[in-house]
């Protein structure tokens, strides 16, 4: 190279001209779907990536939720489930090509939107601006993800073709100077392939969430024609491309179970096709909110948290089964006739069985034993506590004078069974924030076991705290001097899981359960709760997630690397009902079909 001379920079993989894209200079079509190796057992990423690879895809996209990698500040993990480079090698092992989209909030339905409670949880902390502390905490955590990604582009070798600026950012706000700090803080870590944003077809939307010279893409359910029609008077030198396009839904407890039928989504995915269009299918395969990591929406203020289940009526059902919208959307891209890639089998299940239940440690007085209470005058929050997730008891002895008194709790986030003297007066949430209490003119043990059911994904309400946020009242006379016992649930290793389920006597109709299952060989299975009526199930110390009669989700996937041959353990916390046996059984329930098609009116 003569002196001076820059080196040239290696050509985008994706790049466009005149409304078409291409891929190395040639016309390209994106067929794509979502996969999230955060949804997914890391020893069943290679199965799942060959089932999208045989649904004629061409190209994998994810999301990298901040607070899965860095639950604690400074405490980053790339290891294990955690090994974002690890699922890229093994998609171009399969002739993918790979959209990343690092955020740093990526909605999803997960937790915070993946953004980490303890960043939200700072005071005067202003999300996804151009707030200085919000951008130094993103820089740093983008120094450690950035560069792994980069490693892997297409110009060095590895299958990453594009990476998504920021995530639906017209849905949110407007402040311009934040995606463009998004887009350099890519740029300057080395990402040169090609760089897009996403956001509804609407042009409030488009207005919020582009920036110029970059491609703008759109997510929807329906009607292609028109967003092809809108990004075109926007961007008539574009092509079209559909980053989302939403074949299925999620669902939230107490409501029905969202499908979309297999011919109707598969012909709207013909029809963006024939629009000119690239596709994502989100999902393709949507896997599961293990542990606690479901978020929540909310209509106003009334909370809607997310089931355990992401298997959001996709083409790849939860457990890697081919559906019937798997073959009509293979269909639609391959052609009726299509030998090739070979379709895969279903994964083998277990054979149904019943396992009797033996009672463990009785609810609270096993509770009080998890940590050393912390005390103050008012009710601490989560993130005052430093506690993401889970449960905190919360614990005060008021003066109670003799007859029927009302307790009522401020800003309560999200469900809270109250105890006077050990026995249950009532459930509160944020709807229903008082119940009566009957005093005898002494002082009583008032106990709060408050739930965080998921952080809110999405919405003005992003970031909002959990536990106690404001304080608890007698009538109009606030109660002072709170003890608070920390629940983390998902942090537990096996052996505090096993040390506190056997740490009291039983007693009563709720607290830990466990049932054991003796296996020759393992496979997937599903769980099943009959009689019980909300609580978390763990299997061998890892926590499947939460269950809740009210559905429609009824049964927990149990995917078959949790399992191992001889002796395995199933344990359960109750929080109001003991079933008398658990049941694995070979299908799930997902609840009561409600079709669902999204439309922009």
């Amino acid at each position: 190279m003569p002196p001076g001379a820059r080196p040239r920079r290696a050509q985008p993989a994706l790049t466009h001209r005149t409304g078409t894209l291409l891929r190395r200079g040639l016309p390209h079509r994106v067929l794509s779907g979502s996969l999230h190796y955060f949804r997914v057992h890391p020893e069943q990423w290679a199965d799942r990536l060959e089932r999208l690879a045989a649904l004629g895809l061409n190209t994998v996209d994810t999301y990298v939720p901040w607070n899965f990698h860095e639950r604690a500040p400074g405490a980053i993990r790339f290891e294990g489930w955690h090994d974002l480079e690890r699922f890229i090698r093994l998609a171009q092992g399969q002739g993918l090509d790979v959209i990343v989209r690092p955020g740093p909030y990526i909605c999803a339905e997960w937790d915070n939107g993946g953004l980490p409670a303890w960043l939200t949880g700072t005071p005067g902390m202003r999300l996804r601006t151009s707030y200085p502390p919000f951008l130094s905490a993103v820089s740093r955590w983008f120094d450690e993800l950035i560069p792994r990604i980069a490693a892997l582009q297409h110009c060095n070798g590895g299958p990453v073709v594009a990476v998504q600026i920021e995530n639906e950012y017209g849905s949110h706000g407007d402040d311009t100077g934040y995606l463009r700090f998004i887009r350099d803080a890519l740029v300057a870590r080395g990402i040169t392939e090609l760089l897009y944003t996403a956001d509804g077809p609407t042009d409030l939307m488009l207005d919020g969430g582009t920036l110029p010279g970059h491609l703008a893409a759109v997510t929807f359910g329906s009607r292609p024609e028109q967003a092809a029609a809108l990004l075109r008077s926007r961007r008539e030198a574009e092509p079209f491309f559909c980053a989302e396009f939403w074949n299925g839904w999620f669902d939230h407890w107490g409501e029905n179970h969202h499908v979309r039928p297999a011919a109707g989504a598969a012909d709207t995915v013909a029809r963006i096709l024939d629009a000119g269009g690239s596709v994502s299918l989100y999902m393709a395969h949507g896997g599961t909110n293990f542990g606690l990591w479901s978020g929540a929406n909310h209509n106003g203020d009334r909370l809607q948290p997310t089931v355990t289940s992401y298997d959001s009526d996709a083409a790849v059902a939860e457990h890697g089964a081919l559906t019937p919208k798997f073959h009509a959307v293979r269909d639609r891209l391959l052609g009726p006739d299509a030998t090739t890639p070979p379709v895969p089998a279903d994964p083998p299940l277990l054979e149904p069985r019943t396992l009797p239940l033996t009672q463990g440690s009785a609810l609270l007085d096993a509770l009080r034993t998890v940590s050393e209470p912390v005390h103050a005058p008012l009710p601490l929050s989560f993130e005052e506590l430093g506690q993401a997730s889970g449960l905190v008891l919360y614990t005060a002895h008021p003066l109670l004078p003799a007859g029927e008194h009302e307790v009522t709790v401020t800003g309560l986030h999200d469900r809270a069974h109250v105890f006077l003297d050990g026995t249950l007066v009532g459930v509160l949430d944020q709807e229903t924030a008082s119940c009566q209490v009957a005093g005898n003119g002494q002082r009583a043990r008032l106990e709060l076991l408050v739930e965080n059911q998921g952080r809110i994904n999405y919405g003005p309400l992003l970031g909002q705290g959990k536990g106690i946020l404001g304080g608890l009242r007698v009538e109009r006379r606030l109660v002072h001097g709170w003890s608070m016992h920390r629940i983390p649930l998902d942090t537990w290793t096996p052996q505090e899981l096993a040390r506190t389920a056997s740490a009291a006597p039983p007693a009563g109709t709720t607290g830990f359960a466990t049932a054991s299952l003796t296996l020759d060989r393992t496979a997937d299975t599903f769980v099943a709760l009959p009689g019980f009526g909300k609580g978390f199930c763990w299997i061998n110390g890892n926590l499947l997630g939460r269950y809740w009669e009210i559905g429609p989700q009824h049964t927990l996937y149990l995917p078959r690397p949790f399992l191992r041959t001889g002796d395995n353990t199933l344990t359960v916390l109750e929080l109001e009902r003991l079933g008398d046996r658990i049941e694995l059984v070979d299908r799930p329930e997902l609840g009561a079909p409600e079709e669902y098609i999204e439309t922009f009116g």
